[in-house]
Formats: structure tokens, C-alpha cells, sequence
């Protein structure tokens, strides 16, 4: 088995009979070394008390309200710092496994009206999730897929070619051009960065794809997910293992070139772009050129138990879609597949 991903957390949490990863002090620890919490020569003697206390014991409660240790934290940032990551810690010890912990911190949001932990630690949930699902996979070009769960993207549309490069990746690169090109393996990507400037990313596919493990963690290939090729492909059996893993409900994903429906009932946008793309073609409203081009990937779901859907639209498909943003920005909502599907009981 080739190793990915290492620094995802995932060796750090332990794996119970039924699959669930269970929260151990290694992993809470590691976030205690984050520079958000790790002491630095500013810090005041009740911050390094605090650290250490929680170093020596991961699980010890801590009294957040006034009077309480955080209140005595002389920086105002360190105290918000804090406080964000005991409420995620809280949330993590809370739940009887990491996965129930991920839905429950988007269950509470839809009811709350927003989420209470920052958008990094649940991109790091979400990945080490994907990992967890795909932890013996050595097939390059479906984990290059399976960073859409958790790291943003910059889209080009070459010749109808959808073609996703890491967000962060193309930033540091286009600010550093002495980087340059990674090589001609295969046809490259010529990404547009939101200044306007190219960077070159090598576009993984089948006969690259082993040439990912050992740069996994360096998200410099790109990849194309248009409709028929493998990695559009990929992308559908991976919605299908998550909501399989996370919901237990087993559903057969496919790509599709359009929706052509008269009897179009349900639909999920995979991203905020999706979601209103999606609704705007469901009222029949059309969309602009842009719009369109806007539209990345197009999928069909349906359940394999009809006794899993909600019986007002049992036996019809669901639409699902990711979209790029006005920027030329993927951020994909995996948690959307999780809390909007037309499941019975929902």
C-alpha cells in the first residue's frame, strides 16, 4: 500500500469495528502544536499554562466564561484562537466518532443558521474522511480527484475541456514564476490565475497517475473532469462512497451532458454556484452563455433502495452539478450531499 496524505491526521485517530474513527489525545495534541496555539515569545504565563495543561491532559475541561482561564489570556487574538478550538474539540469528544462529528457540526449549522467552526477544521475533517474511505487506493488519478473535497480549485476551460488546478498552488506559483513549468508528461494546463497571468500544471491522467503518490501533498497537477472522461468518472463513484460511507445509503452516481427532463424533481448543486445554476434552469428561467460555461460537471443520482427516498419523489433522479464561481473558483460543499438529498424521514 502506497502512503498519501501523511500529515492528514488520520494515523493519528483510531478505527472501531464498524469503521468509525474514534478521537484519540495524539490527535487532539496535534492541533496544540498549530501555530494558532502553539505559545510563542508574546504569550503570557496563563496562555503557556493553559498549553501545557492541555498537552499533559487533551480531554480537560476548560471554563470559557468570565472569570474562567481563557478570560485571563492577555491577547485578544489567542483568546478567540482558544476558544475556536475548544468548541471544536467539545463538538469532536461529543460525538460517538469523527464522521458523526462532521454531521453534526452541519446538522446544528442548518438549524442555527451558520457554523460555529472555522472552515479550516472541517476541510480537515472532510479530508481525512476522503482518506479514511480511500486509504488503499494506490490509483494516483482518484485521489487528484478526491482533493475537490477539500481543497479549493481555479478552473480553465480549454476547448471545452474542464480543467481544475489547486487554488493555493497556482497563487504561490504565479507569484513566483521561477517555478515554472512541472514538466510535459502530458498535455499541459495553461491556468489563468484571477490577475490574468498562466501557470503551467501538468494534468494527471492513467499513464502519469503513479507519479502522484510522492507529490501528493505538493497539489501541483491539475486535472480534468470533463463529462466522459476518467476523472469525471471518478468523481461520481467517490459521491457515491461518501454518502455510502457517512449515511449508509447506497446510490448509483453517472455524468451527464445535459438535463433533459420534463418530470425534473429534485437537484443538489455540489457548490453555492451549482446550487443557484441549478435552480435557475429548474424554473425554466435559462441561463446566460457565462452561465453555462459556468457549469463544470453534470451527474445523475439515483438510490439503489427506494425504500431510502422520500416517498413524494421516489423513484426519480436527482441532479447534481459543481459550478465555478464569477472568479473562476471551485469550492466544493461536500456536506451538501449529506443534507439535501430527498432521503425518507428528512
Amino acid at each position: 500500500m502506497k502512503p498519501f496524505w501523511v500529515h492528514s491526521g488520520l494515523a493519528l485517530l483510531d478505527a472501531d469495528a464498524h469503521g468509525g474513527l474514534q478521537v484519540t489525545d495524539a490527535f487532539l495534541r496535534a492541533y496544540l502544536e498549530r501555530p494558532e496555539l502553539a505559545p510563542v515569545d508574546e504569550s503570557c504565563a496563563a496562555e503557556r499554562a493553559l498549553h501545557a495543561a492541555l498537552v499533559a491532559d487533551p480531554r480537560r475541561a476548560v471554563a470559557t466564561g468570565d472569570g474562567g482561564e481563557l478570560a485571563a489570556l492577555a491577547d485578544p487574538d489567542a483568546r478567540e484562537n482558544w476558544r475556536l478550538f475548544l468548541r471544536f474539540r467539545d463538538r469532536l469528544l461529543a460525538a460517538p466518532n469523527l464522521q458523526a462529528a462532521y454531521v453534526a457540526i452541519f446538522a446544528d449549522a442548518q438549524h442555527a443558521g451558520r457554523i460555529d467552526v472555522p472552515p479550516l477544521f472541517v476541510e480537515q475533517l472532510a479530508q481525512i474522511i476522503v482518506h479514511h474511505v480511500l486509504a488503499d487506493s494506490e490509483d494516483g488519478l482518484l485521489l487528484r480527484v478526491a482533493e475537490l473535497w477539500f481543497r479549493e480549485q481555479r478552473v480553465s476551460l480549454l476547448e471545452n475541456r474542464v480543467v481544475l488546478a489547486d487554488l493555493e498552488t497556482v497563487e504561490a506559483r504565479a507569484g513566483d514564476p521561477g517555478l515554472g513549468n512541472l514538466g510535459r508528461l502530458l498535455a499541459q494546463a495553461n491556468v489563468r490565475t484571477k490577475a490574468g497571468e498562466d501557470v503551467d500544471l501538468e494534468v494527471i491522467d492513467r499513464p502519469n497517475a503513479a507519479s502522484y503518490f510522492g507529490r501528493d501533498e505538493r497539489h501541483d497537477f491539475a486535472v480534468e473532469i470533463t463529462h466522459g472522461r476518467t476523472a469525471s468518472a471518478m468523481f461520481c463513484d467517490l459521491v457515491r462512497r461518501w454518502i455510502g460511507h457517512l449515511l449508509g445509503v447506497p446510490v448509483r452516481v453517472t455524468t451527464l451532458a445535459s438535463i433533459d427532463d420534463a418530470r425534473w424533481r429534485w437537484h443538489v448543486g455540489l457548490d453555492a454556484q451549482a446550487s443557484v445554476l441549478l435552480d435557475k434552469l429548474y424554473r425554466d428561467e435559462g441561463l446566460t452563455p457565462e452561465e453555462h460555461r459556468r457549469i463544470l460537471l453534470l451527474m445523475r443520482l439515483d438510490f439503489e433502495r427506494l425504500e431510502d427516498q422520500d416517498p413524494a419523489v421516489a423513484g426519480k433522479p436527482v441532479y447534481l452539478a459543481l459550478a465555478a464561481d464569477e472568479a473562476g473558483v471551485l469550492r466544493m460543499k461536500p456536506q451538501n450531499l449529506l443534507f439535501n438529498l430527498p432521503l425518507r424521514g428528512h
